[in-house]
């Protein structure tokens, strides 16, 4: 297949394109590669898949791979209109895998209009090329955070999503919406993915794993939000791409789709909720070290649980996230304390 991954220097996206390009696909990975957090990080992972930094660095360059003859990159922004129709119409894709979002619950608090032009404006820029060079399916990352204020659980994609406690989780909910109008009038498949919590090796440093894991390698104090009093279903990376790329694979005619719209939602979650205190016990345990903490009241935009139902994805899709926090854990640290970590501890 031909297929187009955005966000390709990003946590997911660029294990996703790594993976799909191993086995063969042909893959265009495009990032604008922007400095939310440390692109040191992001370049780092691009190399991974072959794609050399100072020539991918170069707005519009286009980057062959070194380790991959079928696999390009180009630092491209989704919220660029003339540049994504160019690009669509010279790689006559299969499939699109949208990735490329302004992630952060926390930051979205204190930066909104970030949100909307990559999150909602560039998410129709994507749509509007699929519909116009006639792509089969697009796969769009969503997120847990779209469940907001919901006491039932685990979430199932069943439940209603109307009460988002952040702009972040308001914009993932409109891409949701947006998609399924798309698939409505125009006909293509669309996926959204719920990913929940996602950790592990090369992961982004203002997400919970890599400031806990800093902090302690410096004697710093670690921040605990809502006193540990906080579940979160943590899901290893390995997990969501193996997710994801089954969703990529899927046929989008399996007869599955409500009253015939080419739409679907999937959970990628872990399903074992776990205390903030145990995750942070276990990072404790593989640093060799205990954190000091400092103990804060509930932060704006965050919920105390998260829990996802897979029912769907493991009946649909015959999958099921399974590595153990323990084991993720495990293969963090290694990563965190090794020359591969780009990142000044």
């Amino acid at each position: 297949m031909r297929i187009l991954v955005t966000g390709a220097a990003g946590f997911i996206g660029s294990k996703v394109m790594y993976e799909l390009a191993r086995r063969g696909d042909f893959v265009v990975g495009v990032d604008n590669i922007n400095d939310y957090y440390d692109p040191k990080l992001k370049y780092a992972r691009l190399q991974r898949c072959g794609i050399l930094s100072n020539e991918a660095a170069w707005d519009s360059n286009i980057v062959k791979s070194t380790l991959f003859d079928n696999c390009l990159f180009i630092r491209i922004s989704i919220a660029d209109k003339p540049v994504l129709d160019k690009l669509f119409a010279r790689y006559h894709f299969d499939k699109v895998i949208n990735l490329a979002a302004q992630a952060g619950v926390r930051y979205s608090i204190t930066h909104p209009y970030s949100y909307m032009q990559s999150n909602l404006y560039g998410f129709l820029n994507i749509m509007e090329a699929c519909r116009n060079y006639n792509i089969k399916h697009l796969i769009f990352a969503s997120s847990s955070s779209v469940y907001g204020m919901n006491s039932k659980t685990p979430f199932s994609e069943d439940d209603k999503v109307t009460t988002p406690v952040s702009l972040y989780a308001a914009s993932k909910k409109s891409n949701e919406l947006m998609a399924h109008c798309y698939s409505k009038l125009y006909g293509f498949a669309t996926t959204g993915l719920r990913y929940f919590t996602v950790y592990g090796p090369w992961g982004r440093p203002d997400m919970s794993p890599m400031l806990f894991a800093t902090a302690i390698s410096k004697g710093e104090p670690i921040k605990v939000f809502n006193n540990g009093n906080m579940m979160r279903d943590f899901t290893y990376i390995d997990d969501i791409v193996e997710g994801t790329i089954r969703v990529i694979d899927s046929a989008t005619d399996r007869g599955i789709y409500e009253n015939s719209v080419p739409y679907r939602i999937y959970n990628i979650g872990c399903s074992r909720p776990v205390k903030l205190m145990d995750f942070i016990h276990e990072i404790e345990a593989e640093m060799g070290k205990e954190a000091q903490k400092i103990y804060l009241p509930m932060q704006q935009g965050d919920v105390y649980m998260t829990y996802a139902d897979t029912t769907r994805l493991e009946n649909e899709l015959e999958y099921k996230p399974h590595v153990t926090l323990h084991e993720g854990i495990r293969k963090f640290v290694e990563w965190f304390k090794s020359e591969d970590n780009p990142l000044d501890l």
